[in-house]
């Protein structure tokens, strides 16, 4: 409720979910094709700025600093090879999509604008010198180089390989396995966080702008910094929507309905967000900030089928009686085989199809 203080906002909200202990697997045999393609650094530069490629809004931050950068420059400007980078072609859009390698294109286009990693409302923008380099190139920025340089800088040779997922042809779910692969070295990416990569488009930047509606937050907390808030919201709205479809694992029926719904119509959209805000409403009038929580941290399957089994509630018309819907939650949560289905290791078809309806039977008669 909106005047019940949270008793997690001050730190990460736990999060109890039955399915994260599923095993990762590329769950069929791609075909995929590669092709090598070799890119002047100008060209990949002019290609960023016109979007023809295309850097996910949400990837890793940029975290080179400008010594690291400057050294990446030099490289190029010094003739010397440098790593590739790696491409995956957007079905329908002739866009390439970033793989790996957004530091250095990042860097790239840093340098030829004059300013080092810009940030939204910035005052006081830092000119992108070259620090730290040999000293013909130091304090130089792509301007002041001389025309020689910058022929050498523009005209250097970045090689990339480009990937396109040709089966299935029902989504990309292959990028998201290749990011993985790619990315999930050092710092472990959560999977949300490379879906909001690999699937990105409008109906995950829904997703971003739903995490913050108030009555969600009143319930979940703070903002999740690995996306797991907007998992959660993904995975209620997947299940609503096409629950006959699930199956084990979790994580690969969640990059499935992401991938399917990349550019969704207008009409979707307003369903979707409609469906959310009148069900988390709800939730946040009846249960407030407690709600979905066995114990303490919130559990991930208790969440997902008590929302779907609101949803489907509300789908003939809006809940009056509080009161009762407050204890039919009760005597949901007291429920032995509803909370056996909602424990760890629980996330199998036919256990994920009794919590649901277990959760859409006890709130069906609520008026």
């Amino acid at each position: 409720m909106n005047n019940e203080k949270n008793f997690l906002e001050s730190e990460e909200t736990e999060i109890e979910d039955e399915a994260a202990t599923d095993t990762a697997v590329t769950p069929i045999v791609y075909n995929i094709t590669s092709y090598g393609a070799d890119y002047d650094v100008r060209g990949l530069v002019e290609r960023l700025n016109k979007d023809d490629i295309i850097i996910p809004s949400f990837q890793r931050a940029y975290v080179w600093k400008q010594a690291d950068a400057s050294s990446f420059i030099e490289s190029l400007l010094l003739g010397l090879p440098v790593p590739g980078i790696f491409l995956a072609t957007e079905k329908d859009a002739n866009k390439l999509l970033v793989i790996d390698g957004q530091q250095r294109l990042r860097t790239l286009q840093f340098f030829y604008s004059g300013i080092f990693d810009p940030k939204p409302n910035e005052e006081k923008k830092k000119i992108f010198k070259l620090v730290a380099v040999q000293p013909q190139f130091e304090g130089q920025t792509y301007e002041t180089l001389t025309a020689k340089d910058k022929r050498r800088l523009d005209n250097a040779i970045i090689h990339a390989t480009i990937v396109k997922q040709e089966e299935p042809k029902d989504g990309d779910t292959s990028i998201y396995h290749i990011f993985y692969r790619l990315n999930a070295r050092g710092m472990i990416l959560k999977p949300q966080e490379i879906r909001r990569a690999a699937f990105h488009g409008p109906f995950l930047d829904k997703i971003t702008e739903l995490n913050s509606y108030s009555a969600w937050r009143d319930i979940f907390g703070k903002v999740s910094k690995r996306l797991k808030d907007e998992e959660l919201i993904l995975r209620f709205l997947a299940l609503y929507f096409d629950a006959a479809r699930y199956k084990k694992p979790m994580e690969e029926f969640l990059n499935n309905f992401a991938s399917r719904n990349k550019k969704p119509s207008e009409e979707f959209l307003n369903d979707l967000e409609k469906i959310f805000t009148n069900t988390i409403d709800v939730a946040d009038k009846a249960l407030g900030a407690k709600a979905f929580r066995v114990v303490r941290a919130i559990n991930a399957a208790v969440f997902d089928c008590v929302m779907v089994g609101l949803a489907r509630r509300l789908k003939r018309g809006k809940i009056t009686d509080l009161a009762n819907l407050q204890a039919s939650y009760r005597e949901l949560m007291k429920n032995e085989e509803f909370l056996k289905a909602t424990s760890k290791g629980t996330s199998d078809e036919s256990t994920v199809a009794l919590r649901i309806y277990r959760a859409t039977k006890a709130f069906s008669q609520i008026k």
